[in-house]
């Protein structure tokens, strides 16, 4: 079957592309046709094949089309003004019979419906861009004028479509969009002069506006905020940022990939946290965090398109490091010394004061204080000052001197909350001294008068 001819006087070679690529051949040195050698099956997705002549700015597009008539489905070729495309960056468009199935289109029951008409978005033009030309079969017969109806045509967005009325050319007169409209419904019609009646049944035109890459990838957030515990262990789970495309999903031009571009400081090394390229979850990388020392971090965060080689957008991540009990209360003195008038009760004995490394007025640096040893009769109490780095003891019950004239207390400090790592227990001597006072005379009953 011919296809067309082409003007081959400047054609060395020439490509066919496609998966049935080998259903073709160009006899260019010879007469210029283009034949179909064989049968051709058509499969979903397998309908439009290009043709380029080596060495010259040339490309034909081929479509094939399945129709249906008497019951039974005929693979055809679609009719194609296989001439030279002029110099316009875009390849020539087919003309599309309104009855003849050799024009791209599929009868049902006198109702006929052609392959969807396929536009990139964003493309440079000029325009108007000729997209396709409809074609009556009585157009020989009589004067046929054409016309399209529908949103983009005489329902807003007004005149985006165009069709000649003579010719039944169809023009794009500006660039499409894909993120604000992905695909236009419109109606062809064929009228012959002097009729009020159509010439043909209308036909339904699909125009799919074809994805490019023309949107970074923004972060649902400008900067996130996050916490983490001190020495918390690798694969410690931090934050998840996510990030999303305008651009048509399920695409590469969509499909985002994160990464750590920068972290702030890069101490006690540059890879302390690590994100999940797919996911954009963060997670600890490194178990030497350390709130002393380095108490925030910031991280520059990216999420690029096509799977990582395109477009990137930028977000920033500020993990604060939070306080775990990893020091313990030290007392600042390792014994204590103190006099205690002997009968007083409630009597302060002694203050004694700690220092703790962890965050202040948190529970992990606030002091608790307890007598471990030289107490066995309760005599004294120890209770933790306001400032929470203070243990004040005092006595329980008066003293005796008669019984003791000295106490040998051991004090142990810890924290409000248990020590996060294994961590030696500061303690410190009291000693206490018993005052002697007189006591008062206690007289006899039975003195003798």
């Amino acid at each position: 079957m011919i296809l067309g001819k082409v003007d081959h006087s400047d054609c060395t070679d020439i490509m066919i592309t496609g998966s049935i690529s080998n259903d073709f051949t160009f006899m260019a040195k010879q007469d210029g046709i283009l034949r179909v050698t064989s049968e051709v099956v058509l499969h979903e997705g397998h309908r439009d094949f290009s043709i380029y002549s080596l060495g010259s700015e040339a490309q034909w597009i081929i479509t094939l089309a399945r129709v249906v008539y008497d019951g039974h489905n005929h693979n055809m070729t679609t009719e194609v003004d296989a001439t030279k495309e002029p110099d316009t960056g875009y390849p020539q468009v087919p003309i599309l019979d309104f009855p003849k199935s050799n024009g791209g289109l599929k009868r049902r029951k006198r109702h006929w419906a052609m392959p969807p008409i396929s536009v990139s978005e964003n493309q440079r033009g000029p325009y108007p861009m000729h997209l396709v030309q409809i074609r009556s079969n009585v157009d020989k017969s009589k004067t046929i004028h054409y016309s399209i109806t529908g949103p983009g045509a005489d329902q807003p967005p007004n005149n985006l479509f165009t069709m000649d009325r003579e010719t039944g050319n169809l023009y794009v007169t500006q660039k499409l969009d894909r993120e604000e409209q992905a695909e236009y419904k419109i109606w062809a019609h064929a009228v012959a002069k002097g009729s009020s009646g159509n010439a043909e049944d209308p036909m339904e035109m699909i125009i799919k506006v074809i994805d490019q890459n023309d949107n970074r990838p923004i972060f649902n957030q400008t900067t996130y905020m996050a916490e983490v515990p001190e020495n918390s262990p690798r694969g410690f789970d931090v934050i998840q940022v996510f990030a999303t495309d305008a651009d048509e999903p399920n695409n590469d031009n969509s499909d985002i990939r994160y990464g750590i571009m920068e972290q702030v400081p890069e101490e006690p090394s540059p890879d302390m946290f690590t994100i999940n390229s797919v996911t954009g979850a963060i997670r600890v990388n490194a178990a030497k965090l350390d709130r002393e020392m380095y108490p925030e971090y910031t991280l520059k965060v990216s999420a690029t398109d096509q799977k990582g080689k395109y477009h990137t957008g930028i977000g920033k991540v500020i993990i604060k490091v939070t306080d775990s009990n990893d020091h313990a209360p030290v007392f600042t003195e390792a014994s204590y010394t103190a006099t205690v008038d002997e009968n007083k009760v409630d009597a302060e004995v002694v203050r004694m004061l700690v220092t703790d490394g962890d965050e202040p007025r948190s529970s992990a640096w606030n002091a608790k204080f307890t007598i471990v040893d030289g107490d066995p009769g309760n005599l004294f109490t120890v209770k933790t000052g306001s400032n929470k780095q203070e243990g004040i003891i005092t006595t329980a019950k008066g003293l005796e001197f008669e019984k003791a004239s000295k106490h040998t207390l051991l004090v142990a400090v810890e924290n409000e909350i248990p020590f996060a790592t294994a961590l030696p227990t500061s303690t410190a001597t009291v000693v206490v001294t018993v005052r002697d006072v007189n006591d008062p005379l206690i007289l006899q009953s039975n003195l003798k008068t």
